[in-house]
């Protein structure tokens, strides 16, 4: 992998969109809605610029515009795909992250990008899984510690 395919992924994940730059395509994208003549390109700008931002629902939003694109126009299903896998990702939704980009992959198997994300999505579970354990765990120690506190005073006259 070159240092070139590296680079739009980590900026996928790491850099953010500035409510300035949200704005200025909402508005744009609004205004072509209200003409019902909205740009494919507008409405993909749009979602990207989305699932880039720091917030939650703006993440939904960009999901919501990326899936109905994928269905309108199949020419951006390829991106639709991995950015699909992208917010799904940034929202801890590793499910369909790895539905999505396990889609692409089918049809691109040696897509650096998606090959990485699948190595992320797969790490990210992994320790989301351990650490699930760990809590439940503890849980379980503290719950018996407590049942036997209190078994054990019960018995004591």
């Amino acid at each position: 992998m070159t240092a070139n395919e590296k680079v739009p992924f980590l900026l996928d994940l790491q850099t953010t969109s500035s409510q300035d730059e949200i704005a200025a395509i909402r508005s744009l994208y609004q205004k072509e809605l209200q003409s019902n003549k909205v740009n494919p390109q507008t409405k993909f700008d749009y979602a990207y610029t989305l699932i880039k931002s720091g917030l939650k629902k703006d993440h939904e939003a960009g999901l919501q515009l990326l899936h109905e694109l994928y269905k309108e126009n199949p020419a951006r299903r390829r991106e639709c795909l991995y950015y699909l896998s992208i917010g799904n990702y940034k929202l801890a939704n590793y499910v369909e992250a790895r539905k999505f980009n396990e889609i692409l992959l089918q049809i691109e198997p040696r897509n650096a990008q998606s090959l990485k994300l699948r190595e992320l999505i797969d790490n990210r579970v992994r320790t989301d899984g351990l650490v699930g354990m760990a809590i439940v765990g503890g849980v379980v120690a503290a719950a018996s510690i407590a049942l036997a506190a209190f078994f054990g005073s019960s018995k004591k006259p």
